[in-house]
């Protein structure tokens, strides 16, 4: 072939003349199986020991999952003690069930039996590969042998399960490979192994249809479920459910639009661990939801904590990207983004409304047990916003605009110079070297007292150190910061004017510091210059302002 991709065939669509998936829409959540202690443990490169097995399954039981795939353990010793151990010591609450795995063979279907013993509430899981591609070129069987192969399973399970009389054992089935395999062959199989085990709407069998290769795009996927959903004799006797894989990338879209094609239960992983490019995400498509309005019935209000155990039971680093969960994500350097969050948030401070609307925040940080605090950071592509936001966040101080441009160019040009993110201790620094000067000018003494309460003057008594000479001078205005301003102009000759003042409490605290902010105009109004004051006096704060202010005009 001359191109390399003329060697691939494009997944053929499914023929629905009627499909109703695209106008359907997911108002619950499904009924969610976590496959991590199997499908994810048998994709790590170092599976889990007995110690990282229980933390996951005991994480997984807080948070919420009701049905847990906790093992294979026919294939090997370890999945089998744990099975036990679950059971022997009590681990599985009462509203749990435990899931095993088994392959379509009589010794090793035993072995799943035996691990079940004394077992309160399980699914035992069979399943064999149904695929074009198993049958001609792995098992070299036909059809009907592979049908069989599926058939012979189910009767030796329904031959056991005297076993285990004392339990509550449902079923569960899956033609492995189910992407790959031709839609009337799948329910040819699938309805079989339902009539072996005497399915019922009283009695209802899993059908599970895993997309174990993603094979086409998720609209096609969508049809598949449709497909089968509407062609079983009997639907009311099969919990439909979802078993994808990520290798297209897809594997979130595809669940969601199965799920409104009609499907009722979605098995997956945190994180998306698993084979190859791993099983779909059950966090995200969990928090999909939450930001829906729609309760996912698992618990994510403590991410961090989840995050720590994934990667402690894994090995395995949680994406910084990951959505929802990644460090990064609700973090924004861009300076437009930036300045757009933080009108949302003070938006949402003062909007009556319960909803959030922040922008580019699809989900309240806070719900998952992040902070605002991270939020925003500053590098070399940050504008004023995300420093003035870390500003207020971090030290409650609100700068006017001007002094935000101010503030920004200076942050901005250590971003560029260092090529690295600035931290708030950074900004912080930056901050009090540009707008909080005690020099040349600097306050010793500062008294007020009343002087015509009819004109509401006052006189202020200052004390001031100018390049080591201590002037004292007496003035008055109508207020203190009036007051000050004329006795700075006449007793130094400074020739400037006060153009805006502004303050905030940085506390509420019984030691409640005041941050004051003044704008002057120098060179005939045509220049601005900021500074900032702060102290536990409403009074001082403005004052100290004023001279940090004057502190920057050349003297």
């Amino acid at each position: 072939m001359k191109n390399r991709y003329e060697k691939y065939s494009a997944y053929p669509p499914v023929k629905i003349l009627d499909r109703k998936w695209p106008n359907k829409s997911i108002t619950r959540a499904p009924i969610w199986c976590s496959v991590d202690l199997r499908d994810g443990n048998q994709a790590l490169i170092e599976p889990m020991d007995s110690v990282r097995k229980m933390r996951m399954f005991k994480h997984l039981v807080k948070i919420g999952f009701k049905e847990i795939e906790i093992g294979f353990p026919s294939a090997s010793e370890t999945d089998f003690n744990f099975v036990r151990e679950l059971i022997t010591d009590n681990h599985i609450p009462e509203d749990v069930t435990v899931q095993v795995l088994t392959q379509s063979r009589q010794p090793l279907i035993e072995k799943t039996v035996e691990s079940l013993k004394d077992c309160k509430n399980a699914i035992i899981h069979l399943y064999n590969s149904t695929s074009t591609l198993q049958r001609e070129i792995v098992f070299k069987e036909t059809m009907d042998g592979v049908k069989k192969i599926a058939t012979d399973g189910a009767k030796i399970i329904s031959d056991q399960l005297y076993k285990l009389e004392k339990s509550n054992i449902r079923l569960q089935y899956s033609p492995e490979s189910f992407t790959g395999t031709e839609l009337p062959y799948a329910l040819e199989v699938c309805e079989s192994v339902l009539d072996v085990w005497d399915a019922s709407e009283e009695n209802p069998v899993i059908i599970n249809l895993p997309a174990t290769v993603e094979m086409s795009t998720p609209n096609i996927h969508a049809d598949q479920i449709e497909w089968m959903g509407n062609n079983f004799s009997n639907r009311k006797r099969v919990i439909l459910s979802l078993h994808p894989h990520n290798d297209r990338g897809t594997a979130i879209a595809a669940t969601e639009l199965g799920l409104m094609a009609g499907a009722d239960r979605v098995e997956g992983t945190l994180f998306g661990n698993g084979e190859r490019t791993g099983n779909v995400d059950l966090v995200t498509l969990g928090l999909n939801l939450f930001t829906q309005g729609i309760n996912p019935n698992i618990d994510f209000s403590k991410i961090n904590d989840l995050i720590d155990t994934a990667e402690f039971c894994n090995r395995l680093p949680v994406h910084q990207r990951h959505p929802y969960a990644g460090t990064l994500v609700h973090t924004a350097f861009s300076g437009s983004h930036q300045d757009a969050i933080r009108k949302g948030m003070d938006s949402m401070e003062k909007s009556p409304s319960q909803k959030w609307a922040v922008p580019y925040l699809p989900i309240d940080p806070a719900d998952i047990g992040r902070t605002y605090e991270a939020i925003i950071r500053v590098n070399s592509q940050s504008g004023k916003g995300g420093t003035a936001w870390l500003l207020e966040s971090d030290y409650q101080i609100r700068l006017p605009k001007g002094a935000e441009v101010e503030l920004s160019s200076k942050v901005q040009k250590i971003a560029d110079e260092t090529g690295n993110e600035i931290t708030s201790d950074i900004i912080w620094r930056t901050f009090n070297e540009n707008f909080i000067l005690q020099k040349p000018f600097e306050l010793i003494d500062f008294k007020v007292e009343g002087a015509n309460r009819k004109d509401n003057l006052e006189i202020i008594n200052a004390k001031v150190n100018f390049k080591d000479k201590v002037y004292q001078f007496s003035s008055q205005g109508n207020g203190p910061i009036s007051a000050f301003v004329n006795g700075m102009r006449e007793n130094f000759d400074l020739q400037f004017t006060l153009e805006d003042f502004g303050q905030n409490t940085r506390s509420a605290t019984s030691k409640a510091e005041s941050a004051a902010y003044v704008e002057l105009k120098i060179n005939d109004g045509k220049d601005s210059i900021f500074g900032c004051g702060i102290n536990t006096s409403i009074t001082l704060a403005p004052i100290l302002a004023v001279l940090s202010a004057i502190n920057k005009i050349n003297i």
